[in-house]
């Protein structure tokens, strides 16, 4: 299968069982285009012209290299997975939060079952679970989620340190991460962020009046200008370490590259903004919408580009992609690893497939405090879903960028892990084209900078 790009007039091929991308002229995009659509050689010329027999050669080199129209390698065998061990953890040390935003999925942090937050109990068994379900696995991930985790600072503090003192005496190493709105940071919250987390991920929606319109405070106050104070004063701490600006774009901004530019021209230069998934409602995204947003990536690429060639470069992360290695074949048809390799904790210690799954009694797979192992049932579901199981995946060219999407997403647009939502699958296809041209356009560029 062989998927063609057209961005900013240029074009790129992607040969999707081998990953090989190649930067094509007009004459090769004409023939990849009627060789996919089925057409002998001989057609091709007799359609296309002897103009053409050149690009036609010269891509069959390629398909002799094993570069294009590349053979599944499991298409008898089907795929196979390392046996997976729990590596990852989503704390929801406060199920509470001081915002009470419009889209939030969790409930304003309840998850359905009312306000609560974690102990130091709950929490250091959380990680004993993960230890014991690690195997040989050395390197571990716990993510303090809510809610707001700082509600609950002294449990995140303390839950640190015993994690500190877990390494230490079974060898593991443990990387924190934190999500917060940064509504309420002190000083001391601060330096513990910045010495402590891996990554922290702070929550702004972008311009002022699209970030107040949907997060306002548990009393119904604007908080874009102390949000963007705080969140100032976490990244001037972080110096090499990661962060992002986290924000949701709704049926209410639709022309969110406007939001992601005005994240960057507060300064930050890590961001991340996301479609919001939503059953229903004014601010859920349609379908009917999905050429508006292509064309907003379209735009904000542009933008990145032109940006790059000024010096004042940016990371949105939905664009960054590698293609010369990138993540291992586990992920590329599995992603995540929710409900097998990745597991969300409630504050009483109950086992969920991931945090959008939590507080659903039909997903609960055990507890951190035993005796039993996860739900095995439940384990296996989400095991064996993956890009050769789930409704349409083994026939996209996206597959192995997307994993299928969102099993979380899935459930709630289609109740069924295993039928991708149609939303997510047309914006994360323009999101990796758009990627993909971009990196095959940013090193044509490099090569004309060098020549």
């Amino acid at each position: 299968m062989v998927h063609l790009i057209e961005f900013n007039g240029k074009y790129a091929a992607l040969d999707v069982e081998s990953g090989a991308v190649h930067a094509i002229d007009r004459d090769a995009m004409r023939v990849l285009s009627f060789m996919n659509a089925g057409k002998s050689d001989e057609q091709i010329i007799a359609d296309l012209g002897e103009d053409v027999r050149e690009a036609l050669e010269e891509i069959h080199e390629l398909i002799d290299a094993g570069l294009l129209y590349t053979e599944p390698a499991d298409a008898e065998d089907g795929p196979k997975f390392n046996e997976p061990v729990v590596k990852a953890l989503c704390l929801l040390v406060a199920q509470d939060c001081n915002l009470r935003c419009d889209y939030c999925f969790a409930e304003g942090g309840e998850y359905h079952r009312g306000r609560s937050v974690m102990s130091e109990e709950t929490a250091k068994a959380a990680l004993d679970f993960l230890v014991a379900s690690s195997g040989n696995r050395r390197q571990l991930e716990v993510d303090f989620f809510g809610g707001e985790p700082l509600l609950n600072f002294d449990v995140v503090r303390e839950t640190v340190a015993y994690g500190r003192e877990l390494e230490k005496k079974h060898d593991k190493i443990f990387r924190f991460t934190l999500t917060t709105n940064a509504y309420h940071v002190t000083d001391e919250m601060i330096d513990f962020i910045n010495r402590e987390m891996k990554n922290v991920v702070i929550s702004i929606d972008g311009r002022e009046e699209v970030h107040d319109a949907r997060r306002r405070s548990a009393g119904g106050a604007p908080t874009w200008k102390k949000v963007v104070e705080n969140a100032r004063r976490i990244v001037a701490g972080r110096q090499d370490k990661e962060y992002y600006i986290r924000g949701t774009y709704t049926a209410d901004n639709l022309d969110f590259s406007n939001d992601v530019l005005a994240i960057v021209d507060l300064g930050f230069d890590q961001v991340s903004v996301e479609p919001v998934v939503l059953s229903g409602g004014d601010l859920s995204i349609r379908l009917d919408h999905v050429p508006i947003l292509k064309h907003e990536y379209d735009v904000l690429a542009r933008e990145i580009l032109k940006r790059e060639k000024q010096g004042d470069a940016f990371n949105f992360f939905h664009f960054m992609i590698d293609l010369d290695s990138g993540p291992c074949i586990n992920k590329r048809l599995r992603g995540c690893g929710a409900g097998s390799e990745y597991l969300a904790v409630t504050a009483d210690g109950s086992l969920y497939p991931c945090h959008q799954f939590a507080g659903n009694e039909k997903f609960r797979m055990g507890s951190v405090f035993g005796p039993e192992e996860p739900d095995a049932q439940i384990r296996s579901a989400f095991e064996s879903t993956h890009v050769f199981s789930k409704k349409g995946c083994s026939s996209c060219w996206a597959k192995y960028y997307c994993s299928g999407g969102c099993a979380a997403n899935a459930y709630m647009a289609n109740g069924n892990i295993r039928v991708p939502y149609d939303v997510g699958c047309e914006t994360e296809k323009r999101r990796l084209e758009t990627a993909i041209a971009m990196k095959t356009y940013r090193e044509e560029f490099d090569d004309d900078k060098e020549a």
